[in-house]
């Protein structure tokens, strides 16, 4: 509840001071800071954006919507300016691979940047690469500069590459006619092998899906598939995770900033979600377990909401095309 109470506040905060900026990127930032158990530091922010802008060009991906969330997030590390001059030879170095600029892209060039050691950067973005280029090879329209976020998160790992890509496309095609977008399926996928998950974790997916229709949850949506693979991944049974996070979005939709006309159920339930897994996270045992658990919903939030800010801004471009035509 305390952190709950933290985000809806962080929220109203940067809501306050960046009025311009796209208000899924301002709850994004919020939830980063709450997840940190601290308030948000809007100085801080504008700091780390000032100096983005003062390292790139006015055209830079790093100015887009995206830049705001890599402002929280280098103003939540010890080292701002380090972790920011690694991100930008990481983002080269992608681009040298043939990876197109993106939102998604300097996402990934940060995870890269704030996990791996500088002499590691080629390998982590070569096996990147390969991983990339396998699961287009076998799927070539849904693979796309989504899925940056998720070959760098696996190739960050010690994960064989092949053997990987094997099971990835092993899980996809037990669960592709469960699901009606394969794209999302393929992120699921990308996911549970990340989490190193066994069959009994791909089954319990569509124990939780078939488990949160009951209760009228839909969590087995475009944006919320991938993060059902994280709650499969959890050791707490179904039924708590059920209660809790229906408590936290009833909670999250009564309070203001948070009513139907400002975030949708799907954007909600990936808040009350992201809340959720993050306090079972720290209450397990095991650190390796809750290292990649933290690790996994951070990074699979930022993916979603990447995905999410992509889509509203499509729409918006394809309105405002039929509107001056």
């Amino acid at each position: 509840m305390d952190k709950l109470a933290l985000f809806v506040e962080n929220a109203q905060v940067i809501k306050k001071e960046f009025g311009f900026q796209n208000s899924l990127t301002k709850r994004l930032a919020a939830l980063s800071c709450a997840q940190e158990g601290k308030l948000i530091d809007c100085e801080a922010i504008k700091a780390c954006q000032d100096m983005i802008k003062q390292n790139t060009g006015i055209f830079s991906t790093f100015r887009g919507d995206m830049g705001l969330c890599i402002a929280t997030l280098l103003s939540l590390s010890k080292n701002p300016q380090e972790i920011f001059r690694d991100t930008l030879t990481v983002y080269d170095l992608f681009k040298s691979e043939g990876f197109r600029a993106s939102d998604s892209l300097i996402v990934a060039a940060f995870q890269v940047a704030a996990q791996s050691q500088k002499s590691d950067y080629e390998r982590v973005i070569q096996r990147a690469r390969t991983f990339y280029d396998s699961m287009k090879a076998k799927h070539f329209f849904y693979t796309g500069a989504d899925d940056y976020i998720f070959v760098t998160m696996l190739a960050i790992t010690d994960l064989d590459v092949t053997a990987s890509t094997m099971r990835i496309e092993k899980i996809y095609d037990f669960l592709k006619n469960e699901f009606w977008t394969k794209n999302s399926v393929q992120t699921l996928a990308q996911l549970l092998v990340l989490g190193k998950s066994d069959d009994a974790g791909v089954d319990r997916v569509l124990v939780l899906r078939d488990a949160f229709r009951s209760e009228k949850i839909k969590m087995d949506k475009a944006y919320t598939l991938p993060i059902l693979g994280i709650l499969a991944l959890l050791p707490v049974d179904t039924n708590s995770l059920i209660r809790e996070i229906d408590s936290v979005q009833t909670f999250l939709r009564n309070q203001k900033g948070f009513g139907t006309f400002s975030v949708t159920q799907q954007e909600l339930l990936m808040f009350a979600t992201s809340m959720v897994v993050s306090d079972f996270a720290d209450k397990i045992k095991d650190d390796m377990v809750r290292a990649a658990l933290s690790t996994s919903i951070t990074s699979i939030m930022i993916a979603q909401q990447t995905a999410m800010i992509a889509m509203l801004a499509t729409t918006t471009a394809a309105v405002s095309s039929s509107v001056s035509s």
